[in-house]
């Protein structure tokens, strides 16, 4: 049974979602036609990230086990996840792949991106690097306090139940405290390599990477709903003895 934050959350999630795949659209249409609109686009989509991390900071700090183990999420967006979230160094992979992509087509704008620009970049991707691992070595610090999973799952447990145990309750608050600390500090990682690579890249540009930033997102989402759905339909398969040959 989901907690009350984590039905909030994926309810937020879902229309979150949803919102950016219009947002995509519209990105796509303006990389298509050169408008002017360029950088309004990209001031609306950057409002609709902090969005998401406004509301996320806002649930985590009533729950914050629920984005460490997120129900929202497919089992392929799970895999890939650093630190309740994206890695920041996957973006710039991205635009590497965008500035070297055969044909350049969307990509184009990034593809001749100047000089300054790529040093500019390559000097965020170093900062950023080091950033990613001062939270790891946080995260590796709380992982050594809490033992193992078995240890989160007997937490959760005992915040549902609201038992009081004097100096269990103590370090279970200590615990999660850290835990939210560390996840705000990878967020904020995550929002340093975005603002970062905005600052550097013109507004055309700017379109460019985020379109291909969302629809690897989306992309993301999609085929792990649809990976998620079959593999439900084969255990199902399995539970009612459909796949036996005896």
């Amino acid at each position: 049974m989901n907690s009350r934050v984590e039905e909030k959350f994926s309810d937020f999630y879902r229309k979150w979602m949803g919102q950016l795949e219009d947002f995509l659209q519209l990105l796509l249409v303006v990389s298509r036609e050169h408008s002017q609109a360029a950088e309004d686009i990209v001031n609306k989509l950057t409002a609709h990230h902090k969005q998401y991390y406004t509301f996320k900071w806002a649930a985590a700090h009533e729950d914050v086990l629920a984005f460490f183990t997120p129900v929202w999420l497919s089992r392929l967006e799970n895999a890939h996840l650093w630190v309740t979230g994206w890695k920041p160094s996957l973006a710039f992979r991205l635009v590497e792949s965008l500035r070297n992509a055969r044909p350049p087509v969307a990509a184009a704008s990034l593809a001749g991106m100047t000089e300054e620009q790529v040093k500019k970049i390559e000097a965020l991707r170093v900062k950023i690097k080091v950033e990613e691992e001062r939270v790891e070595r946080e995260m590796e610090r709380q992982q050594v306090g809490m033992a193992d999973r078995k240890m989160v799952e007997l937490v959760r447990q005992e915040r549902l139940a609201e038992k009081n145990g004097g100096a269990v309750e103590v370090a279970v608050r200590g615990m999660l405290g850290g835990l939210e600390k560390v996840m705000k500090m990878a967020d904020c990682v995550r929002l340093k390599t975005l603002k970062g690579m905005l600052d550097v890249l013109t507004p055309t540009q700017c379109v460019h990477f985020l379109a291909a930033n969302s629809m690897l997102q989306i992309q993301m989402r999609k085929m792990g709903e649809k990976r998620d759905k079959c593999c439900c339909c084969y255990d199902n398969k399995i539970f009612r003895g459909e796949n036996q040959t005896f």
